[in-house]
């Protein structure tokens, strides 16, 4: 009989990928995953496996160049965020086709904020793509999904490990994969960070915009910080403090811990490294919780 496991994948950008390595690791060591809840990349990447369709995109990620990462970011003028993420979902769509919640082969639940009345939103029916869709709406960063007459934002606002969200079964494994540790982190390959993705960003693609456009971002190395790492910044230590404390009211069997420090929000095209990364952290945590 396998060994089940109810996984419970956090929010954190494009430290999200690592999800991928856990999740294989945990198959390598003769794990079953039989249920997930995530939110924000976690509940994309949770979306993407329990489709069945986590090989293509893999293959995918770890194919994106920097300038691919940069096509992919579709910049917008509203005023409820910088980026609209369709142009990435979209593309995703070509190869993983939506689908109801309810019809997946494995237990998925993905986790948003109810912006208007102030709750969390849990999600396990409807379009897959349209409960990702919400659930990765980083606030002021990426734009909200409206839904008749109110807001849906990133869960991670709320739960940004949602270790009360996944559904158990009797014996299984609780765990969760937490992206926003304050721990020691190796340095990357590629050590840019995402003050270097927007300056390139801003040289190429925003020539054109309004000077104050422009100036959301820190257009050169001796600007401490700039609104759009102000902001990643800030919301990124909040994540880490609610993470801490859910993570300390619902202890999981296994916690599964990625450095803030891995990479920036959007270096998606670190995709192999992350991945290997997870694969790591994953036989870190068996070794201390054995």
């Amino acid at each position: 009989m396998k060994k089940t496991v109810a996984l419970v994948l956090g929010s954190g950008g494009a430290r999200g990928i690592a999800h991928i390595g856990v999740i294989r690791e945990l198959l390598n060591q003769g794990y079953e995953i039989s249920s997930i809840s995530g939110t924000s990349m976690g509940a994309l990447i949770g979306g993407v496996y329990a489709s069945g369709k986590l090989d293509e995109f893999e293959s995918w990620l770890c194919s994106l160049s920097k300038r691919d990462v940069f096509n992919l970011v579709d910049f917008t003028l509203s005023t409820h965020g910088i980026i609209k993420a369709d142009r990435f979902l979209k593309e995703m769509q070509k190869f993983i086709p939506d689908q109801k919640i309810e019809d997946l082969p494995i237990k998925y639940t993905a986790v948003a904020t109810d912006l208007k009345n102030r709750k969390e939103i849990v999600i396990t029916e409807g379009s897959l793509f349209e409960a990702i869709r919400a659930s990765i709406s980083i606030p002021l960063v990426i734009t909200p999904v409206q839904k008749i007459d109110t807001f849906f934002v990133d869960g991670g606002v709320l739960n940004p490990v949602p270790v009360n969200r996944v559904f158990r079964q009797k014996n299984d494994i609780l765990v969760a994969v937490n992206l926003n540790a304050y721990i020691p982190s190796q340095k990357s390959t590629d050590d840019s960070t995402d003050l270097g993705f927007l300056e390139q960003f801003t040289k190429g693609v925003l020539i054109g915009f309004p000077k104050k456009m422009i100036r959301l971002f820190p257009v050169n190395k001796k600007e401490n910080i700039g609104y759009f790492n102000l902001v990643v910044e800030t919301i990124g230590l909040m994540l880490s403090q609610i993470s801490k404390l859910t993570l300390e009211m619902n202890p999981p069997d296994l916690l599964i811990e990625i450095s803030r420090q891995s990479c920036g929000v959007f270096d998606f095209y670190k995709a192999a490294e992350l991945i290997e990364l997870g694969k790591k952290a994953t036989m870190e945590g068996f070794n201390k919780w054995k």
